[in-house]
C-alpha cells in the first residue's frame, strides 16, 4: 500500500475514532475516589491470586499411576 494511500485511511479511521469517543464522555470524578478504587481493585486481585496459590499447595496429590 502506498505511504500516502495508508496515511489517508488512518486519518479517516482515527478521526471516526475520535467522533464515537466524544459520544461517551466518562464521567468527572475526583482523584481521590479514582485512586481509591484502583486501590480497592488492587487488593482484591491480590487476596485473589494469594487463594490460588495456597489452592494448588495444599491441593491433594494424585497418586502415581503405576502399570502392572
Amino acid at each position: 500500500m502506498h505511504a500516502d494511500v495508508h496515511h489517508l485511511l488512518h486519518t479517516v479511521a482515527s478521526a471516526e475514532l475520535r467522533s464515537r469517543a466524544a459520544e461517551f464522555p466518562l464521567p468527572r470524578t475526583s482523584l481521590r475516589t479514582r485512586v481509591g478504587w484502583t486501590l480497592v481493585e488492587v487488593g482484591l486481585r491480590l487476596t485473589t491470586q494469594s487463594r490460588e496459590a495456597t489452592a494448588t499447595v495444599n491441593a491433594p496429590r494424585a497418586a502415581a499411576f503405576h502399570p502392572a
